[in-house]
This record gives C-alpha cells, structure tokens and sequence, in this order.
C-alpha cells in the first residue's frame, strides 16, 4: 500500500473544518463540544451545503469559501456523498480528511467497490484518509480532536497512544483508562483503513516526544512490511507497543471479516512476529492499559528481579504464586539486606522476598519507606512493587492509616534509586480526588490488582529483556537468483542445502542392488534405505522407506521391496533408485520447515520433529530471515527444549551450532526465491556430536512436488 506522508498536520492540527456540520447531528455536536473541552484553541471551520447556523456559528457551503490553510476535515455525511465531498475538500487544498462514514470495504461487493474509487479519489488530489467507518482521533497533549464518540472529562493527557482498528473498542480503551487514571497521549480510531493504517500511526507515534508507550488494537494488519519496519523501529527506540488483536478462533476471524474487512491471518504466525519484533501481545482491554501503564511509569529494566512488599503475608503469597505463574523472578535476598531488613522490622516479622512488614505498618506507616529503600540497594533486585492501596471514597470517609501509607511510599518513590511501582491489591477505579493524593504522595501506582499487576510486570521485564539485546538491523543481502531446475525430491533438497552449510546426511542414490551394496560398503552399521522419486512426497506411504537394514540378503532384499512397493502404490512415478544412509540414532528429532504465508511472506517454524510434530503441536514461528540469536530464542522457548539440554543423562546438544544450522536453513529457503510454497527438514537430527539433516522436501506454488 502507498503509505501516507508526515500525519502531524492531521493528528496535530492548527485548523480544522467539520464538514456536515449540524445541531441536528450527534456525530456534530459530540465532536464540537470534545474540542472545546480539551481547550482547543485553533481555527474551527463550519462548513454544511444548506448553510445556517450551526455550534452557534455561521457555516460556510463549501471548503473552498473558507479563503485560509485549514490542516484537516472532519467529514461527517452520508456515505454517497463521500465522493463529492472530497472532490470540495481538494479543490479547498486541505491535506487530510477524517472520514465517519460506514458502509464502505467492510460491506463487500459495491462497498468495497466505493472504497476503492474514494481511495483513487484521495490519492489523485493529494488527500491523506483516516478512515472510513471510524471515529477520528483525540490528541490530548496538544489538545485537539477530530473525535465522534464520547469523551470524559476531565481528559487526562499522558505517554500512552491508542491506536485501534475499531471506534468502540477504542472508546472502550479510553473510558477504562480514564476510569484507573490513565493518562493518554493520542487515541486514534483507523477503521477500514485505505490510505492511514496501523503502521502509519505507529510511525507517527514513533517520534512523537509525547508518547511512551504504544497500544494497539487489531483485527488485522493490512500493510504487514511497514509494520514491521515501525515495529523494529519502535524496538531500538525503546517505545515498548502493547497489541491486542484478535483471531485466535474462527468466530473472530469471521466476525472481522463482516466488521472492517479485514483478513486476520494466521494468528500463530502474529505470536511469531510479536516474539520476533518485541511485541508484548495481551488478552483483554485491562491487561493491555494496566500494561502500558506500567510501562510508562517505569520505563526500560535492566535486570530481572522484583522486590515484592505489602503489610499482609496474605498477598505476599498471592503474589508470589501469581510470579511464579507467569515466570516472573522474585530472587532470594542477599545477606546484608536481610541483616539491614531486621534493623528495621518489628520483631514478628521475618524478612524475605515477598515482604511482609506486617499489620504493624497500619501504626507505624514508616516501615514501607524503610523497608523499600533497603529492598532498593539489593544487587537481585531491579524493580520494587509495593501493594497498597489508594483510597477511592469521598475524603471524609479516608482513613487516616492509608492517608499515612501512600505518603511513606510516595517518600521513598521521590529518591527512589531503582524503578519502584505500587500497585492496588485488586483492581480499582480511580476518583478525582485519589488522583490529587497520587499526585502529592508522588507515588507511581497501578490499580491493576495483584494478578494483572504481576502479569504487567511480567511483560515489562520480558520486553527490557528483548530491548538490552536489540541491535540495529543489518542490511539485508541481496538472495541469489534460485537455482535452475529448482530441487524438489528429497535427493536434490538435501544437495541444495549442503551448499547453504547445512550438514546433511551421507547418501548414495543407488540405482540398482550391485550399487546399493557398493554404496553400503562404505558405511559402517545398519542402513535406512528409501525410494529416490521426484513424484513422491510422503515415501512412508507407499512403502518406501526401509530401517535398521543390516546385512547384504537384508539389503537386496530391501532394495527389490522398495522399488516393487513404490511402482504398485505410484505406477506413473519416476522411481531414480533408493537413497542408502547410515542410520542414526542418538540426538533430538527436530523439525524445521518454511511455509509461504500469504500476509507475512516466507515464516520458520521450529519444534520436535519426527511423530512429536502432530502430537505435541511444540512449534515456534519467525519471519525470514532469521539470525542464530533468533533460533536460540525460538528453540529456548519450546516446551520440550529440556529436551536439548540433556534431559536424563543424555549429553546435551550444542546449542549455538544447531541455531546455526537452523539459520542455514532458512538463508536456504529464501534462496529458492518467491514461488517457494514449503521446505522441510524432518527430522534435523540434533546430538552433542552431530547435526545433521536426515530428510527434506521442497514444494512451490507452480506445481506439487
């Protein structure tokens, strides 16, 4: 898709036009009064084809009577006159329109038909889209809206940008934040997305100074190549992006379709790309803002340990049990911190991690600043979460033991020497009035609730993680021309990716029984004979495959049922021969394969191969190409992967040379240039010795193999 220019003149406009404006309209009304409680101080420009008042101003009949700049329209009319509206706002020389109107792509046939000529329209007089079948934007820093849903008072600007294929959910995103506090800085509402997307918006918050953090909601990603260039972008800047998306069942990948439009994918491959590019994917609206939240407060960690306290030995073990759930590190603490805590703590309680201070803390609120700027100086330590809670009621009805507590914490949080978070025991609303208290205590504080709090935590430290090990991209090299004839039974598979450095095992296509004991003569043990046929696929199926032969009858006998079981089940095949290996035993079977993915392009997928590849479903997906640093990452993630550090007294595999390998096999795949539909190693057959490749097969969108 061609992507759009600069969006600061649309998303942070000195001017705007509402075109069909009306009192009659809500959609008028509503966007009217959300720029003037945000305090917009621009130009607004009425325009409404039957003249007359309308917001308590005059209205113009067309854009080009206007006379001045104007940044971006507001179209807010019925989708047939869509067309001949654009045709004003170009002629007025504005650069970016919003536009409301539904019934467009997301309709099919004639819908899509519409979107298509507005699109050609747009682009023919230079006019950047955001929309159709959305509800705008909201910048709240700069205060300023282009916004048709309902907004509440009083916005809280923030480092937060929302950016969400859907107007509801994104109405829904911003109600919840502003019900926990949440400050924004963007929301923005994309719809069905012709000419302003996703990644466009991505890009833009990218650099904007404003935003921190970036939270998405998809249904589908349209432009996949660009958002993958702003994703990595996002990554080496240190702007964490939270994504919601959608498409995990066929119910949702159906009701996407009827809603914007939108192809969802493969949503195993989107797990992929967001372990690749250091996304942080969530599974609800509270996971995703209590997330991004948190992130914003606390920024990039550099270690992995959380310091956990709390004055009830209750929650110090819901915590701990909902870290241990979701692999979050709460480490031992060392001697001294644990001599300087008993300096501090009342005699009942015994220091730890979690630490419990004890109800004693309820008379003496000091221990939590005491005991967190101990916890602080601990060398495990990396982040301190303090569970607390901030009062929520009419002030009248606060205790004076919480008024007490927040403001210890808020004390040490003013000098704190590591990133510090408090956050609720369970999910709580936040009241004006307990947003001034968070404001004079000074603390950072999350009303997630333990578990979402643990779960946040558990996302910033993985994403600190990815981010400490990110490195620019290199410059991607360009892929040979594939070679002519492309290989496609398992013979020529295997030769191709021997000159990749993939360590493949020793073979001989035997062509009859004096060559296949010639070619056992220079093997040592028993043997794996199987048929060598560029027309057949799965050779276990027709009875070509032969194991553990050992002996000269067992290998001639092996050789004529072969060749008889391949001819009677395939009687059109081009039989070569059978291929005659050495078998092998010890190792891990893995399986490595590239599917061509019509959205992302050509994806890895790594798992344990052999039977375990059906069974057990163990698999990890990338884009290609890969590096050895994402094959770790990808074989360190796998269920099984105690598989490969030795598991029961088996020597374990060398890890850097089989990531190695892996990477080999996908430089390989990318090769065999853009017809390549699968290639498949399986098994690779990993030991502490050996790895080598037993079986492969390409295939190619032109023909079945």
């Amino acid at each position: 898709m061609t992507r759009p220019g600069d969006l600061t003149p649309m998303l942070k406009p000195r001017s705007i036009v509402f075109v069909g404006a009306s009192d009659r309209s809500t959609w008028s009304s509503t966007a009217y009064g959300n720029l003037k409680a945000l305090g917009f101080t621009g130009k607004i420009h009425l325009v409404s084809r039957g003249g007359g008042m309308a917001h308590g101003q005059q209205t113009l009949t067309s854009c080009t009577m206007i006379g001045e700049p104007v940044d971006v329209a507001l179209v807010m009319v019925p989708v047939d006159a869509v067309l001949d509206i654009l045709g004003d706002i170009g002629a007025a020389g504005i650069g970016h329109a919003v536009i409301l109107a539904g019934g467009f792509a997301e309709l099919g046939g004639d819908g899509a038909r519409l979107q298509d000529e507005v699109l050609a329209t747009a682009r023919r007089l230079g006019i950047a889209l955001l929309g159709p079948n959305c509800l705008g934007f909201i910048n709240f820093n700069a205060q300023v809206a282009c916004w048709t849903g309902s907004m509440r008072t009083p916005p809280l600007a923030g480092a937060i940008g929302i950016v969400s294929q859907s107007g509801a959910v994104a109405n829904f995103m911003a109600h919840f934040a502003h019900q926990h506090s949440v400050g924004l800085s963007c929301l923005v509402s994309t719809g069905n997305e012709p000419s302003v997307d996703l990644a466009s918006v991505m890009n833009y918050l990218v650099d904007d100074p404003d935003t921190r953090v970036i939270a998405l909601f998809a249904e589908s990603v349209r432009d996949p190549a660009g958002f993958k260039v702003t994703a990595r972008r996002a990554l080496e800047r240190g702007k964490p992006i939270v994504v919601l998306k959608i498409g995990r069942s066929e119910i949702t990948a159906k009701a996407a379709q009827s809603h914007t439009g939108a192809v969802v994918g493969d949503d195993k491959v989107f797990d992929g790309v967001c372990q690749q590019l250091g996304l942080i994917r969530v599974d609800s609206i509270e996971e995703m803002i209590f997330t991004a939240d948190l992130m914003a407060k606390v920024g990039p960690l550099q270690g992995s340990g959380v310091g956990v306290v709390s004055f009830s030995g209750g929650m110090c073990e819901l915590a701990a049990d909902a870290a241990h759930a979701d692999g979050v590190s709460i480490p031992a603490l060392a001697s001294d911190t644990l001599g300087a805590l008993r300096a501090v703590l009342p005699p009942i309680a015994t220091p730890g991690n979690p630490l419990d201070v004890t109800g004693i803390a309820v008379a003496k609120p000091e221990l939590f600043e005491q005991s967190l700027s101990v916890l602080a100086k601990d060398p495990g330590v990396s982040l301190l979460a303090c569970i607390f809670d901030v009062p929520t009621g009419a002030s009248g009805d606060w205790s004076p033991t919480y008024l007490a507590g927040v403001n210890s914490i808020g004390r040490y949080m003013k000098n704190s020497a590591i990133p510090s978070i408090m956050f609720s025991n369970t999910a709580k609303v936040v009241s004006d009035r307990s947003r001034e208290l968070i404001a004079q205590a000074g603390v950072s504080y999350v009303p997630a609730g333990t578990r979402l709090g643990m779960r946040a935590i558990c996302h910033a430290m993985a994403w600190s993680a990815k981010y400490r090990r990110v490195r620019p991209q290199a410059r991607s090299r360009p892929a040979p021309a594939p070679p002519s004839p492309l290989p496609r039974s398992e013979r020529q598979a295997l030769e191709y990716l021997a000159g990749f450095g993939v360590p493949v095992i020793p073979s001989v296509l035997a062509r009859s029984e004096q060559e296949a004991l010639a070619a056992a003569a220079l093997m040592e043990g028993s043997l794996a004979l199987k048929i060598a046929s560029p027309d057949i696929a799965h050779k276990s199926d027709v009875g070509g495959v032969l194991l553990n032969v050992l002996g000269t009858e067992a290998l001639t006998q092996g050789f004529r049922q072969i060749m008889a079981s391949a001819k009677a089940a395939m009687t059109h095949a081009r039989l070569e021969g059978v291929l005659v290996s050495p078998m092998r035993r010890e190792g891990v079977e893995l399986f490595v394969g590239v599917r061509l993915d019509p959205q992302w392009g050509h994806v890895i997928a790594v798992g344990l191969g052999g039977v375990w590849i059906e069974a057990l479903q163990d698999v990890s997906l990338r884009l290609l190409p890969v590096t050895p640093e994402d094959v770790t990452e990808m074989l360190v993630g796998l269920r099984g992967a105690k598989l490969l550090g030795g598991f029961r007294s088996a020597p374990p595999v060398d890890i850097p040379a089989l990531a190695l390998v892996v990477a080999c096999i996908g430089d390989a795949a990318l090769g065999l240039g853009p017809t390549l539909d699968t290639l498949e190693v399986n098994p690779l057959l990993a030991a502490a010795h050996r790895i080598e490749a037993l079986d492969a097969l390409a295939s190619y969108k032109d023909c079945a193999p």
